[in-house]
Formats: structure tokens, sequence, C-alpha cells
């Protein structure tokens, strides 16, 4: 069961939200992306007042970097600003502050179970738990591949935002 953070809204009024973190390896192509598409579905149903979301990285490669350039660039074709990212590490901190974390693929999992405390282990999910007509659990890596690669990413994290939005919402509205 996701719990919900309470937060101040623009009104100043309690308003409670659920936090939501997207974890790849570096925080420049997958999780980037998915974040700013879930964000972009979260605006179109007017409902950013009702989340936290972000993304991070299990290792510090590209720590204080934008997203990867062509991340950046497909992302763009299809409506989506992610420029403004920032790719960072995730955080002991992260695992109390967001209600669910969700990883790009089982290696991110299995890293971010180790990490956390046991009691937060409910929270640490599959993003891909969210798009299960799909039939794929993990987001393939495009990083060392070409354009299809950040596509295919793209519509991916498309149909999983879709199906992420309807779960969390059927709490939050």
């Amino acid at each position: 069961m996701i719990t919900k953070s309470v937060n101040i809204g623009r009104s100043g009024a309690k308003i409670k939200r659920h936090g939501v973190l997207f974890v790849c390896t570096g925080n420049i192509c997958r999780s980037p992306t998915a974040e700013g598409v879930f964000r972009a579905v979260v605006e179109r149903e007017g409902l950013s007042e009702k989340f936290l979301i972000d993304s991070a990285g299990t290792h510090g490669y590209h720590i204080g970097e934008p997203p990867d350039p062509r991340a950046i660039s497909h992302a763009r074709r299809r409506g989506y600003d992610i420029s403004g990212l920032c790719a960072r590490r995730i955080e002991a901190a992260d695992f109390a502050r967001f209600d669910l974390i969700l990883a790009c693929d089982q290696g991110h999992r299995t890293l971010l179970l180790r990490l956390a405390d046991k009691a937060q282990h409910g929270r640490i999910a599959m993003f891909l738990d969210y798009a299960p007509e799909l039939g794929i659990s993990e987001i393939p890596d495009p990083y060392y591949g070409g354009p299809a690669g950040f596509e295919h990413v793209l519509d991916i994290c498309e149909r999983a935002s879709a199906g992420l939005l309807a779960a969390l919402t059927r709490d939050v509205t």
C-alpha cells in the first residue's frame, strides 16, 4: 500500500501527495525520460499538486549532468522537456521521502532493496508493473544504441505512465 506524504500547496493548505521516484543506472536516459513523461501526463490531468516526481541513478557516474542529449532530443520531439533535469544518485533519504520508488530494470530493483530498510521494501517496484500489456518487465538501456532505442524507451514510458497514473489516482482524486 502506498502511503501519502503531506505537503503545503501554493494556497498554503495541506495537501496529500504521492512521491514517485524513477531509478535507472546513471540518471541520464531511462529515469529522466520516465520522470519527464510521467510529469507531463500528471500535468495534462491537472494533478501536479498531488504528486512529487523525481528521478535518480543507482550510480554516480553523471552527477550534476543533464540527461543524455539524445534523450533530450527524442523527448522534445514528443513534447516532453527534460532538458532542465540534473542527474543525481539515490540517497538514503529518498526511501523515506518517496512513497513509490520505481526501478527501470531488475538490477536496479535488487540494488534498491539492498539499500533500503526492510520496512521500506514495499515502496520499491518495477515501473513496468504498471504496463503489463507490454509483456516486458524491464526498460532496455538505450545508451549504447541508436535513435530507435530512445524512441522505444519513450513508447514504454508513455504506456507505463498512463497505467501508473490510473493506479495512483484511485487513491488521490
